[in-house]
C-alpha cells in the first residue's frame, strides 16, 4: 500500500472518520531518507491535542497525528514543513503550510536555539544529580547530547528525524558549526553497538514506551530495530533507541522522584554510563559546544 495514492487515501480517511479535516501526509515518507521500515506519518489538523494513535492499515504501520492550524511551536511546525497535503477542501492547511514555508529559516534557527538550552539545562540536571547521588545522572547526560544533535541537525536546516538523523550527521560538509557533531558521537556511546546489545536495549526500550506511551510504538520500534540490524546499520539503531527513550524521559521528568523503579528499564535502554567522572566530562564537552553554537545563533 502506499498511502499518497489517491484510492489508498480516500480508504484511509474514510475508515476512520477523517474526511471533515485536513489532513497532511510527513515524515520520511515524504523525503528522500527513507526505509521501507519507515511508517506513515497523516497528521489531522482536527484541533486535538490527543496522544498520537498508532494504526495498521494494509499491513503497513501508520501513525496518526493531531495538530492545530493555529500552532505556534517552531519544534510542531517543522514537523509540517513540506507536508504534503491529502485533504484540504477549504484551502486553509494549504495557506497555513505557505506560511512555514515562508518562515522555515526563522523556524529552525528558533528550534535549534531551545534544542540548545534544553540541551544545557539537561548538562546542569546531571551534574547536579551527580552531587546529589542521583540515579537518574546518566539518563540527563544522554538527553544532552540528544538535544545537541538535533540542534545540529535543525542549524543544517534538517528536520528532527531519529531514524534517520545520525546518517544525515555524517553526512553533513565540514564547517565550524558541524564539527560539534563529533561531541555527539563522542557522548552517545554508539561505539558500544553491538547486535546483543541492541536487542536487550530493544526490549527496554518497548517495555520503557509501553509504560509511557501506551499506544503500540512499540510495534513500530521492534520494526525498525530489525531493519537496522538486518541491514548492519548497528550505530543508526543504537542512536535511534536512544532518541526514542530520550523523547519518552522528557515525558516525566517532572515526576522522576516518584519513578525511581524505572532506572533498572533506563539502566539498559539507555546503555548509561556508570562512570560519573565520564559523565560530568561529557556534560562539559556538550555544554561547551552548547555553548559555542549558541553564540554562532545569535551573531546570524
Amino acid at each position: 500500500m502506499v498511502i499518497n495514492n489517491f484510492m489508498d487515501v480516500k480508504k484511509f480517511i474514510n475508515e476512520y472518520g477523517l474526511s471533515d479535516f485536513p489532513i497532511g501526509l510527513g515524515g520520511c515518507r515524504t523525503s528522500d531518507l527513507c526505509f521501507d521500515s519507515c511508517d506513515y506519518d497523516v497528521v489531522v489538523f482536527d484541533g486535538k491535542s490527543e496522544q498520537e494513535k498508532i494504526v495498521n492499515f494494509d499491513n503497513v504501520f501508520v501513525m496518526i497525528h493531531h495538530a492545530s492550524l493555529s500552532e505556534t511551536n517552531s519544534s510542531r511546525l517543522l514537523q509540517y514543513h513540506k507536508l504534503q497535503i491529502i485533504n484540504d477542501d477549504s484551502w486553509d492547511l494549504r495557506m497555513f503550510l505557505s506560511k512555514i514555508d515562508k518562515n522555515h529559516t526563522l523556524l529552525f534557527s528558533d528550534f535549534a536555539k531551545n534544542c540548545l538550552i534544553e540541551s544545557q539545562f539537561c548538562c546542569q540536571k546531571t551534574k547536579t544529580a551527580i552531587q546529589m547521588s542521583d540515579i537518574f545522572a546518566p539518563c540527563w547526560q544522554k538527553c544532552a547530547t540528544y538535544y545537541l544533535a538535533t540542534a545540529i541537525a535543525a542549524i543544517n536546516h534538517q528536520r528532527a528525524s531519529p531514524s534517520h538523523m545520525l546518517d544525515s550527521l555524517r553526512q553533513l560538509k565540514k564547517n565550524p558549526t558541524n564539527k560539534h557533531i563529533s561531541v555527539v558521537n563522542q557522548t552517545v556511546g554508539i561505539e558500544r553497538s553491538t547486535p546483543i546489545l541492541l536487542e536487550r536495549m530493544l526490549k527496554s526500550t518497548i517495555g520503557f514506551s509501553d509504560l509511557i506511551e501506551k499506544n503500540n510504538h512499540s510495534q513500530i520500534i521492534q520494526q525498525k530495530h530489525d531493519y537496522f540490524v538486518k541491514n548492519s546499520m548497528l550505530s543508526d539503531c543504537y542512536f535511534y533507541l536512544g532518541y526514542v527513550n530520550k523523547e519518552n524521559f522528557i515525558k516525566i521528568k517532572d515526576t522522576l522522584n516518584r519513578e525511581q523503579d524505572l532506572m533498572h528499564i533506563l539502566k539498559i535502554a539507555f546503555d548509561v554510563e556508570a562512570d560519573t567522572n565520564l559523565l560530568e566530562q561529557h556534560s562539559d564537552l556538550v555544554q561547551k559546544s552548547c555553548h559555542d553554537l549558541l553564540e554562532v545563533l545569535s551573531g546570524v
